[in-house]
């Protein structure tokens, strides 16, 4: 990566941007770069970006990339990103990208689980379980159940998941709370433990390994990874013919529960830990099992 991103990568440390965000934007950028040096004979830099080579990088994605509507926004909020740092840190008197439009886009609902998908899900977990022949496998199995059972009933994201910490659970026989000490932003939020996520805790908790480490989940060889917990919720969803079965999946489903059961979007969007009710809204839009629902009205 070109060392004239260094300062612009500064820039979105501090406003508290995750790495990963951090290293999408700079592969943008690059990317728009490259295209930026062959188009116009000379290198980008922060104060020689103007509208027009935004508006035909736009072009450019549209027609000759052929990239989806969500790519080119994504592109273009990065160069708003960078255009906002050039006039802020660059001394340019105006941000080139401002006023440049998105690409319209159809409204699409998160892909959640539906009420069939979900007993399918918690069938095949529950099913590894009773059939693990070893201590080992069904003690893997109890843990792997209960990351199953804790996303779907908390909707933490799996950095979320795997940061929990022995401390940040509390239960009793009647309650209990999971404390999320860094979520997205780093904000911290609390969430209440419901009677199924409590009795799954303790299942795991009960059989857990006595270890050094204070991480709820673990594995044989240390704290449980962000790769692991995406592999195991996608075996449990291959063994129950879902594809592509994700934890943000199992998060969705979270709050598509929530709303279907008529709870308010404020007490959603704080459980989920969003600061805009906007983002939230989205689990308002009708999924597909909605739609499909909705025209068999129609049969009769």
């Amino acid at each position: 990566m070109p060392h004239v991103y260094e300062p612009f990568r500064e820039y979105l440390i501090q406003l508290g941007r995750s790495e990963r965000t951090i290293a999408g934007y700079l592969i943008d950028i690059n990317t728009f770069a490259c295209w930026f040096e062959q188009t116009n004979g000379y290198s980008l830099t922060p104060d020689n970006l103007t509208p027009t080579d935004v508006r035909e990088y736009r072009q450019f994605l549209l027609n000759v990339r052929k990239a989806k509507a969500s790519t080119i926004n994504r592109h273009l909020a990065v160069l708003r990103a960078y255009g906002l740092w050039a006039k802020t840190c660059s001394g340019i008197p105006y941000n080139p990208v401002e006023g440049i439009k998105s690409i319209a886009q159809q409204k699409h609902a998160p892909k959640w689980l539906d009420r069939r998908e979900q007993a399918a899900v918690l069938r095949e977990a529950e099913r590894h379980v009773q059939t693990a022949r070893t201590e080992p496998a069904k003690r893997q199995a109890i843990r792997d159940h209960c990351i199953l059972v804790t996303l779907l009933n908390t909707g933490l994201r799996v950095s979320e998941l795997i940061d929990l910490e022995l401390s940040d659970i509390t239960m009793t026989d009647r309650k209990g709370e999971l404390l999320v000490r860094a979520g997205k932003g780093t904000k911290q939020r609390v969430i209440p433990l419901n009677n199924t996520a409590r009795k799954a805790l303790k299942a795991w908790l009960d059989v857990r390994p006595e270890s050094t480490l204070q991480k709820v989940f673990t594995t044989q060889r240390g704290a449980i990874t962000s790769r692991a917990v995406q592999t195991l919720l996608a075996d449990i969803g291959e063994r129950a013919r879902i594809q592509k079965m994700t934890p943000h999946m199992a998060r969705h489903t979270f709050a598509k529960n929530l709303v279907n059961s008529g709870v308010t979007l404020e007490k959603v969007a704080m459980l989920l830990g969003h600061t805009s009710l906007d983002t939230t809204m989205v689990y308002t839009t009708p999924g597909m099992s909605d739609l499909d629902q909705a025209v068999r009205v129609l049969d009769g």
